[in-house]
């Protein structure tokens, strides 16, 4: 697997127009995109940090996945993302050595990405998201 960078650094929000305020109002950052990814029920707020992305992620629907970790974990860091050259044949790498995944092979996620994640109970409790953006 080639990981060339963090992609971006996912937290999770009760509030995202307020989050997006403190992001943008005390951080001095500036949201540059706003999205909905119906799919995985969440709405996104994204923000550079350098060549970094932070995606803050507020539930569309309490049943979830990110509606679930608030409910159980509260606000706060939900994932880590890295990108790669090839989601699909890292997802296979990874699975070869032992790590269990949540998506068997690559779907969509926001900003066009294709993406999969890899289980937090094999990859030392941090939820674990393998980007890559579309071949044209």
């Amino acid at each position: 697997m080639n990981i060339s960078h963090i992609e971006h650094i996912g937290i999770a929000v009760k509030n995202l127009d307020e989050t997006v305020k403190y992001y943008e109002n005390v951080l001095g950052l500036k949201c540059y995109a706003v999205e909905e990814v119906k799919d995985q029920k969440v709405k996104t707020a994204f923000f550079m940090v350098g060549q970094t992305k932070i995606e803050l992620l507020e539930s569309t629907d309490p049943e979830g996945p990110v509606g679930k970790f608030i409910e159980k974990k509260g606000e706060g860091v939900h994932h880590m993302a890295f990108a790669v050259d090839g989601v699909a044949s890292s997802l296979a790498e990874v699975e070869s050595k032992g790590v269990q995944l949540i998506d068997k092979a690559p779907r969509k996620g926001a900003e066009g990405l294709n993406i999969a994640f890899l289980h937090p109970k094999s990859t030392f409790g941090v939820l674990t998201e393998l980007c890559e953006k579309p071949k044209d």
